[in-house]
């Protein structure tokens, strides 16, 4: 099966260049699709602040859902190719059920008073 930019997502022989988290395949090839010059005129096409791009393409900063998506918007390559790109072989996000979880020592939340009586 080949995808949106060309990848045949399905090769048994993909080299590991492919295999590996790469965000700076994923940036490159956003600026070939879009045909934009430079990380600057791609920070403006997917509005974000110049040193975002920097930083991911440093590995400094993880590409985050919220700019995945704006990405999507703006190239009409789907989540899947873009992550594939970028080297994230898994095949569901899964979210740590730590992330849900009160700090130690924090309190309860309050319960909200909607004004509802019972």
């Amino acid at each position: 099966m080949t995808n949106q930019v060309g990848i045949d997502m399905n090769s048994d022989s993909e080299s590991d260049e492919l295999l590996q988290y790469n965000p700076n395949r994923l940036l490159d090839t956003l600026i070939e699709n879009l045909r934009l010059k430079n990380d600057a005129a791609l920070s403006r096409a997917l509005e974000v602040a110049p040193p975002v791009i920097s930083k991911i393409r440093h590995h400094r900063l993880p590409v985050g859902a919220s700019l995945l998506i704006r990405m999507h918007e703006v190239s009409d390559l789907s989540i899947r190719d873009l992550r594939y790109l970028m080297g994230d072989r898994r095949n569901k996000f899964r979210i740590s059920d730590k992330q849900f979880k009160p700090k130690e020592g924090a309190a309860p939340a309050a319960p909200s008073n909607t004004g509802e009586q019972s």
